[in-house]
């Protein structure tokens, strides 16, 4: 089922949540919604899903105008982040609720109900707990209960709320896998809201990055890491540094001196983004230069804390974990990879 955003605007006592969003999302297609507290990504989360109105604009399912339609009217599947499983009803019984009260005319017969519970359990990796109660399961166990309760009811869209916002981080990485093989597996259209960069890349087919209720870039994860299209998103996605220079004559300079790096069509005051990973050390030529104030490990790597001129003037780039640089070692760089952004 495609989702098509139009033009939506969403105030709350006169407050805009969300300012002209428009947004297509393809059938059977995984797109997550990223972006800090207060970016507007629930808000969208809940107008697609038929709990809010959008003060203007319009929601289309398919070439079918859903923006009035209810949230059963719009057959949506909907996983949060506190699970919202029925504490007084078994497994089974949490996953087969939406069949059960269906109106009568599309209700299965009470075994067709059983038997499709029972199969998304094994679906879920949960088989042989469907007398079990939510209280006796993990916090990973329940959220997959949530996910085959939304799943029952065989929706058109399946949202998710930060569904792993309240688990640990290593049961956070074994379900985002998990969450992926079920989504190739289903097929279905799913709409995926979290403020973490790592789980978004590495689940989503594309990226939806929103700030102050507007959408600031939409695209693959890789084309969204590598060519940010603005100096939030490459200060949201990823580990970034950033620093301001100047374009003169083709060159970029900071301060009273060439960096290295060339930049033909630019001209005047810029700010340049590189990522900690995406340079080389150099011993000779124009280059950034400074002095490490700081280090710590990051996985196999050692971040170092560079102080190129004062408060302002400090970035990190990762060495190899072995590198002899120590407290007051003098270190030369140029990036690799970069964007240069207008200076604001």
């Amino acid at each position: 089922m495609d989702v098509r955003v139009d033009h939506v605007r969403k105030e709350f006592d006169r407050f805009a949540a969300l300012h002209d969003v428009s947004l297509d999302i393809g059938s059977g297609e995984l797109i997550a919604l990223l972006g800090p507290s207060g970016s507007g990504k629930t808000t969208l989360l809940r107008l697609i899903a038929g709990l809010e109105r959008p003060t203007a604009g319009r929601i289309f399912f398919g070439d079918e105008d859903a923006s009035e339609k209810s949230v059963q009217a719009r057959n949506i599947g909907f996983v949060f982040q506190h699970y919202a499983l029925f504490r007084h009803m078994t497994i089974l019984e949490n996953v087969a609720f939406g069949l059960k009260v269906r109106p009568r005319a599309t209700r299965p017969p009470a075994g067709e109900i059983r038997r499709r519970a029972r199969e998304l359990l094994e679906l879920v990796q949960l088989p042989g707990l469907e007398k079990r109660y939510p209280n006796q399961l993990s916090g990973g166990q329940r959220q997959r209960v949530a996910l085959a309760r939304a799943l029952a009811i065989e929706p058109k869209v399946l949202l998710l709320d930060e569904p792993f916002g309240a688990l640990d981080a290593q049961v956070r990485r074994e379900l985002r896998k998990w969450l992926r093989d079920i989504h190739d597996h289903t097929g279905h259209t799913t709409v995926f809201v979290t403020h973490d960069q790592e789980e978004a890349l590495e689940l989503a087919d594309r990226l939806c990055v929103m700030s102050q209720g507007r959408i600031e870039q939409v695209g693959t994860p890789d084309s969204v890491y590598d060519h940010p299209a603005s100096p939030f998103v490459f200060g949201f996605i990823g580990e970034s540094s950033q620093l301001p220079v100047n374009v003169e004559r083709g060159d970029v300079w900071l301060g009273d001196r060439p960096i290295g790096i060339a930049a033909p069509e630019k001209q005047g005051d810029a700010r340049l983004f590189f990522r900690p990973h995406d340079i080389e050390l150099v011993e000779d030529g124009a280059a950034l230069s400074g002095v490490v104030a700081g280090s710590r490990r990051v996985g196999g790597t050692r971040r170092v804390e560079l102080d190129i001129g004062g408060a302002a003037h400090r970035v990190e780039i990762d060495l190899p974990f072995d590198h002899p640089a120590g407290e007051r070692t003098q270190l030369a760089f140029r990036p690799k990879r970069w964007r240069l952004f207008p200076a604001t």
